[in-house]
């Protein structure tokens, strides 16, 4: 068994709550408005390993793993429009790493978007 983290107490960091006993590292996603009335119509949505959290625009950072894959997306959802409505989202998987790593989102008018690694 590993020491416990203090990572969770960092002001600002959302905790890692599933079960994880080994080592665990900082994750920071920049989910910056794609157009100007995004922040109308658009509510941005984190998931770590499957656990989702209501986040702002902006950036957010998260203690995830850091010996084992974490899954990580962005969805961003709406109730504006009639009907069925396609909403913009972004996933990866990220390797086991020590370091803390910082990714932003990429989304545009198509349904699928990205998230690459910054710095």
């Amino acid at each position: 068994m590993t020491e416990p983290t203090d990572l969770a107490t960092v002001p600002g960091v959302i905790p890692y709550v599933d079960n994880h006993d080994g080592p665990r590292r900082l994750l920071t996603i920049e989910i910056p408005p794609f157009s100007n009335s995004a922040v109308n119509y658009y509510a941005p949505y984190a998931s770590i390993d499957g656990r989702q959290y209501v986040v702002t625009w902006g950036s957010v950072t998260f203690e995830i793993p850091a010996d084992r894959n974490v899954h990580v997306s962005v969805h961003l959802l709406t109730n504006y429009a009639s009907g069925v409505t396609s909403t913009p989202f972004a996933s990866t998987i990220l390797p086991p790493h020590p370091a803390p790593m910082r990714l932003a989102t990429q989304f545009s008018s198509r349904p699928q978007g990205a998230l690459v690694q910054v710095g």
